[in-house]
């Protein structure tokens, strides 16, 4: 109980407490409030409770006029205080009230604890002298429990003698299989055993002691026959179960009989369990119980299956005879199948389900044997055997998926054959082993692609008359075989198959390159050699083949499903580059052997010779029209490629010569003759790549040739005055001309001041236009020669 005290009441609260407390007895007293005798604070609580109710006091009667209320204040307080009065007294009344009661129970438990020990002392005193009594008692149970044993003996003894005789006659009749009379025996046996052995382990009464060792020794002694009976009979047992699927065949009698047994027993189980429930008093269960034969009967059932698997040849299973071993376990298991399901079904109760026993038992003996199997060092055809058989041809309706054992294989819950990292494992070695022989196929391939360079004969055409070798159609075709066997196992293995193949190709492709390499630097070592007699042309077959090849690939890159792409490696594969690179590096080098070819010839033109006679051009439009005739070999695109490189080749070479400086010209008929000469050269180019042009192939966007008029026209230029204007010109259509460009051409024409040349390569220099985009510099190729200025001497101002 809780009290709430204002500061009004505060001051007449102790003093209250101590009024009513005067007639409390002082024991009482210090009961109820243990600290009221010693309690430190009381003068300080008594001096708070005074200052609050005066500074209460000094707040409400702060003016003279309050005063008239004095006589309410006081009323209403003492109404207050008499009410804390009140209550006070009621909760120290109810209190000491308590405290009474407490101390009358604590007296009554005294007495009666009194009372209880002196109960024990008599119960203690008694059971001393009873002592004496116990030596007569033990004497008495020693005779009662011989006198049980005895009464057993006597009642068991037509038992007893016919144990012997039963055993043997029960060996016999397991011998023979007669194995339902033979159990019938052992059944009799064991009930007489356990009657015996509950007989003297006492009746209910005493049924909580245990027997004693003497005891057990003896009845096992009259009965050691029974254990090995029911050895022998479930070594038998077993046995039958093992021989089965042979049984049914011939006669399926005796399995009939060991299902009726186990079935007996599963039964004896059952009922022995029932009887036993727990209870302290319930007979012990017999040796060896729960005997679990029906939990043995399929263990022995999968040792037989498993035996089966073993008893399937494992010879000749490496390389091709691993596809005969898994055909032979295929035909193996659905034989064994059908005995089960047409003959065994109908022996045994319908709850066993033993289809499907026999399906989980093959099903996990097939998992151990193939995962054995996918251990060993298996070459690219044994894994793909192993692939197809678990994930084609053990599901299919020839097997697993067969209509009538649809229903029980769902019921049998067969999981994977392999596991979803063994299946990925082995598609991986399966990779492996074929990455393997690609990468050999593909060395022998380019060896032999090398040893046809050598050869002195020009190479193969196909049907359309274009340069190949052997090389593409063997590449391409490995990997498009590889890629239709690897699609049989499943779209996952084809593409990994693929992106194998596209490495392969992209390692091909650089040692390709690599060997187009050598192949240029042993032709430059030796230019004339026989052997290089056809240089060029495969050269360009190699080029032929690239474009196959890049067909190829991209088929390939087709055939893969969206999203295995960049699945099964960081970096993927990029034979297009490698395509790109190998096709760059042989149109260089037939452009190189263009070059070399015309480089005999090129001194002589822009010289004073040329300009009276223009004997070098001829000869150069003739091979350069050898070279394009070849170049038709080429398959398109490159076909294209080339006579563009061979025009961007004769320009620049042709623009080379003339910034050499050979001929300057000293009059106005000197530069109209240059001109005129440079023009004729133009059309005689002009024919030589227009006779390709009218077939198929395409005009570039910026076409070399159409410098040679723009520069023939800059030299043949009449007023000198107009140079700047045509220099800007000049810049505009090749912003990658420079200032040592425009210098040579002035040198050329002889007749431009040192005014003129100046302000025009100000201008040049002012203009500068950036290159634009997709424009193909021509004169950043040609370099300028330095100019031979005349030897001055230090003080003169040279000209």
């Amino acid at each position: 109980m809780r009290f709430h005290l204002t500061r009004g009441d505060c001051w007449c609260t102790y003093g209250y407490i101590s009024e009513q407390l005067t007639d409390v007895p002082p024991l009482r007293l210090m009961i109820c409030f243990p600290e009221a005798a010693v309690w430190p604070e009381v003068e300080r609580a008594e001096c708070l409770a005074r200052g609050a109710a005066l500074k209460w006091a000094s707040g409400v009667f702060c003016r003279p006029e309050h005063l008239e209320r004095l006589s309410q204040y006081k009323k209403r307080e003492s109404q207050r205080t008499a009410s804390v009065h009140t209550r006070l007294k009621s909760m120290v009344q109810s209190y000491l009230e308590g405290v009474g009661w407490g101390l009358e129970q604590l007296r009554e438990a005294r007495d009666q604890l009194r009372d209880v020990s002196l109960t024990l002392k008599e119960a203690g005193l008694e059971s001393d002298g009873n002592t004496d009594c116990l030596a007569s008692l033990e004497k008495l149970r020693d005779v009662s429990i011989n006198h049980r044993q005895l009464f057993a003996a006597v009642s068991n003894l037509p038992r007893l003698y016919a144990i012997r005789s039963m055993v043997l006659e029960t060996e016999r009749l397991v011998e023979s299989r007669r194995l339902l009379e033979a159990h019938a025996r052992l059944m009799d046996l064991e009930r007489w055993q356990d009657d015996i052995l509950w007989q003297l382990h006492g009746a209910a009464g005493t049924a909580g002691s245990s027997l004693s060792s003497e005891d057990k020794e003896l009845v096992a002694k009259y009965f050691s026959g029974v254990g090995q009976l029911v050895d022998a009979l479930g070594k038998e047992l077993w046995a039958v179960v093992s021989s089965s699927l042979a049984l049914a065949r011939q006669n399926p009698t005796p399995f009939v009989s060991a299902v009726r047994i186990v079935e007996r027993e599963e039964a004896l189980d059952r009922a022995l369990l029932a009887e036993r429930g727990g209870a302290p008093a319930s007979r012990p269960l017999p040796a060896g119980r729960p005997r679990c034969w029906r939990a043995c009967f399929f263990q022995v059932l999968e040792e037989a299956v498993s035996a089966r698997f073993r008893s399937v040849s494992y010879l000749h299973t490496r390389g091709p005879g691993l596809a005969g071993h898994l055909s032979a376990l295929q035909h193996a298991v659905m034989t064994d199948l059908a005995t089960v399901r047409h003959l065994l079904e109908h022996c045994v109760p319908p709850h066993y389900q033993l289809t499907a026993a026999y399906l989980r038992a093959s099903h996990r003996c097939l998992h151990t044997h193939l995962a054995q199997v996918s251990s060993w060092d298996l070459e690219s055809g044994e894994i793909f055997a192993v692939l197809n058989w678990v994930l084609h041809i053990y599901n299919s309706p020839d097997m697993m998926g067969h209509p009538e054992l649809v229903t029980e294989t769902e019921r049998a819950e067969l999981g994977p054959l392999i596991s979803a990292e063994g299946l990925e494992q082995l598609q991986g070695k399966y990779v492996q082993s074929v990455r393997k022989s690609v990468s050999e196929w593909m060395h022998k391939a380019l060896q032999v692609e090398l040893q046809d360079w050598q050869r002195d004969q020009e190479p193969d055409t196909d049907h359309e008359g274009f340069y190949q070798t052997s090389l593409p159609t063997i590449i391409t075709q490995m990997l498009e075989e590889n890629a239709r066997v690897a699609l049989m196992i499943g779209e996952s293995l084809r593409d990994q198959t693929i992106q194998m193949g596209l490495y392969e190709i992209e390692n091909l492709l650089n040692r390709f390159r690599e060997a187009l390499v050598e192949f240029g630097k042993e032709h430059r070592r030796e230019p004339t050699n026989s052997k290089n007699k056809f240089y060029l042309h495969y050269l360009l077959a190699s080029i032929s083949n690239c474009i196959i090849l890049k067909k190829s690939t991209e088929s390939l890159q087709q055939q893969q499903s969206s999203r295995s792409a960049g699945q099964f490696s960081r970096t993927p594969p990029n034979p297009l580059a490698a395509l790109d690179r190998a096709v760059r590096r042989a149109c260089r080098l037939v452009m190189d052997q263009l070059l070399l070819e015309l480089q005999p010839f090129l001194p002589g033109l822009l010289t004073r010779p040329w300009l009276v006679q223009g004997h070098p051009v001829p000869k150069l439009c003739s091979i350069l029209e050898s070279h394009l005739d070849l170049y038709g070999r080429v398959r398109p695109p490159c076909r294209q490629r080339l006579q563009e490189e061979a025009q961007w080749l004769t320009v620049v070479e042709y623009v080379r010569a003339l910034m050499q400086r050979k001929l300057v010209c000293r009059s106005a008929e000197e530069r109209r003759q240059l001109a005129q000469q440079m023009l004729q050269d133009d059309q005689l180019f002009r024919e030589v790549f227009h006779s390709l042009q009218e077939s198929d192939v395409s005009v570039p966007e910026v076409n070399p040739l159409a410098l040679l008029p723009v520069l023939a026209d800059f030299i043949c230029l009449k007023d000198p005055g107009m140079l700047t204007l045509e220099v800007s010109g000049l810049a505009a259509k090749y912003p990658d001309i420079s200032e040592e460009h425009v210098s040579v051409l002035l040198d050329v024409r002889g007749d431009v001041s040192r005014d003129i040349r100046g302000a025009v390569l100000d201008l040049l220099e002012q203009s500068a236009p950036p290159l634009p985009d997709g424009y193909r510099p021509i004169f950043t190729d040609i370099l300028v020669p330095p100019s031979t200025m005349a030897f001055c001497l230090p003080t003169a101002k040279c000209a």
